[in-house]
């Protein structure tokens, strides 16, 4: 290991903001349940469709709440399968190929278990609750380099809020995880219970490609293709971005920071072209965001490089981090074990200057 050519390249300690763990089966959760909702699976085999495994070519539809076809089932790289139980559920596994085999140093889990965006709250509660404990118990109590989100019921709020306050005290949890796509824009007020208890707390709010919220994956319906939804991930990162900042949030909550994870960042700079020019014709309007839109997501939003667009032409990729002048606020993330997994020694042209690459 000590003569592998990847980290002779690579001098800079790896921070992974981005792996998604996952359950073994469908019964992980249960121990960190309550009786009551043990008394249910037993006598009703009840649990929501987001626990179910699926392995054939589908994939797991409820994943993003796509229903068409994945490359790869579950979106996974096609090594990613441990002997039991699907891609990143084992923790010896992962620490295999991706912790050990990368030399991280920090690696930050995003478990993408459909909870937040479940309608049955009652339920969405409580497994938010148990995965939180899942999460310290099986993943962060076994391995000191991991980190991990914060899973909240985030269509109820004050549920939302209250878990935060139970987890937050437990410093291996570095955010608040949301996801992009949600019943309503995130700037309005039902949400604001939410990051009152970010900046409480003085954690992020992470916003993760993917989600329902009942809506279809563009904004002009519902697509035929797994590479449209793919493409076009970005439209709902834009929406939720320009939500915040129209409806103040980023304003009447000045410690709240937002990381943008795996949502691109080629828009980011004519996103903000667009909304700085709209208001100064039209602030008066808006009058909760003072300042230019810019300045704001400048200062309070943070990017993930997976995906990262990368132009034919390297130089391009250059004037692209200059136009979002958000200098220390691109972070690199593998997306393990996704299909579109970027290794460590690829992700990031050799190219960049060695202060940006560092940054």
């Amino acid at each position: 290991m000590a003569d592998d050519p990847a980290r002779r390249r690579r001098r800079e300690p790896l921070i992974d903001c981005d792996v998604h763990n996952a359950l073994a089966n469908d019964d992980d959760l249960l121990p960190y349940m309550g009786a009551e909702w043990r008394d249910r699976r037993e006598a009703l085999a009840y649990l929501p469709t987001e626990f179910r495994q699926v392995r054939e070519n589908l994939g797991d539809r409820s994943y993003m709440g796509a229903e068409y076809p994945r490359p790869t089932p579950r979106a996974s790289r096609v090594d990613a399968w441990p002997p039991d139980g699907p891609p990143a559920s084992d923790l010896a596994f992962t620490r295999e190929q991706l912790l050990d085999a990368w030399d991280v140093e920090v690696a930050i889990l995003n478990p993408l278990l459909g909870i937040g965006e479940m309608l049955n709250l009652e339920l969405a509660i409580a497994m938010a609750r148990a995965a939180n404990d899942w999460l310290a118990a099986e993943w962060l109590d076994r391995d000191d380099r991991l980190r991990a989100s914060i899973v909240i019921p985030y269509e109820d709020p004050a549920a939302a809020a209250a878990e935060i306050d139970r987890v937050a005290a437990d410093p291996r949890f570095v955010q608040v995880l949301m996801l992009s796509r949600t019943i309503e824009p995130m700037g309005r007020r039902r949400y604001w219970p939410i990051y009152e208890a970010c900046e409480r707390h003085g954690l992020p709010l992470g916003v993760h490609n993917g989600g329902w919220g009942g809506h279809p994956m563009t904004p002009t319906g519902f697509p035929s293709y797994y590479i449209e939804d793919a493409a076009a991930m970005s439209c709902a990162f834009q929406a939720q971005v320009a939500s915040l900042l129209v409806e103040g949030v980023l304003t009447r909550f000045p410690a709240l920071r937002v990381v943008l994870i795996e949502g691109g960042f080629a828009w980011l700079p004519p996103l903000m072209w667009r909304l700085d020019r709209a208001w100064r014709r039209l602030k008066s309007e808006v009058p909760a965001l003072d300042r230019l839109p810019s300045e704001l997501v400048r200062e309070r939003c943070w990017v993930s490089t997976q995906p990262m667009e990368e132009p034919e032409r390297p130089e391009q990729l250059l004037e692209l981090f200059e136009q979002m002048g958000m200098d220390g606020h691109v972070m690199f993330a593998t997306d393990y074990p996704h299909w579109d997994f970027d290794a460590p020694d690829h992700a990031i042209p050799l190219r960049l200057p060695a202060e940006l690459r560092r940054a």
